[in-house]
């Protein structure tokens, strides 16, 4: 067998393993794919702390060739060498980082897999990052805010690391506001911000850290502007 046919029957091997993978998470239809940037020599994978690691590439060219990232209607995966991770969008959490690669600092997401491992993916660790990045982030917040009204309708509390929603008020710590008396939530420049009576206080710094912010926005965004309607 020559060196092409081997990478096709490699390719063909690797995308029956991710099916197989996908469908027994029950993620539905597969809607895209990215794969990794071309190899060069001297690619290392890591796996510290308990994290899977894409390559320390920033979008440069030391990353496997064979790495993919698959987006499906319910979740997606992350495969790279033996290991698929699977991650449901309804379940996982997502976080926001800085960190280190081959050219300095860059962005990440990292998620929890159905497993409970972390995957940490760097925004350069496969093309097009402008598009699976966000849609990500998307895909869990349609996912998870739903249930999580639900749960607020039945009179739960959800906690955000240092914040908190319940269906009547927000707040960090011993701070609350009804949602009537919020103007608006931010984030901005790593902390979050809420606007009331026309100040801006800090709630909470270190925002890229917080569980599932994108969640929190998007529920933050609809009970303060229902709170509002109703006053």
């Amino acid at each position: 067998m020559n060196a092409g046919a081997a990478r096709a029957r490699d390719e063909e091997l690797l995308l029956a393993r991710i099916s197989a993978a996908a469908g027994r998470a029950r993620l539905g239809r597969r809607r895209a794919t990215y794969r990794a940037p071309r190899t060069g020599p001297g690619t290392r994978w890591a796996a510290t702390a308990g994290a899977w690691r894409l390559p320390r590439t920033c979008g440069g060219p030391a990353a496997r060739a064979r790495a993919r990232l698959d987006l499906y209607e319910h979740g997606m995966t992350a495969a790279a060498g033996k290991r698929i991770h699977v991650v449901r969008f309804d379940a996982t959490v997502v976080r926001r980082r800085w960190v280190l690669c081959a050219r300095g600092v860059t962005r990440a997401l990292v998620l929890v897999d159905v497993d409970g491992d972390r995957i940490v993916l760097r925004y350069g660790d496969f093309g097009r990052p402008a598009r699976w990045w966000p849609e990500i982030r998307r895909a869990v917040t349609d996912a998870q805010v739903p249930p999580a009204l639900a749960a607020l309708r039945r009179g739960a509390r959800l906690d955000f690391g240092p914040l908190w929603i319940t269906g009547d008020a927000v707040g960090s710590g011993r701070t609350a506001l009804r949602w009537a008396q919020v103007e608006r939530i931010e984030s901005r420049n790593g902390s979050v911000v809420v606007s009331s009576t026309g100040r801006w206080q800090v709630w909470a710094t270190g925002a890229s850290g917080i569980p599932n912010l994108c969640v929190f926005q998007a529920l933050a965004e609809h009970l303060a502007g229902a709170g509002r309607d109703e006053d």
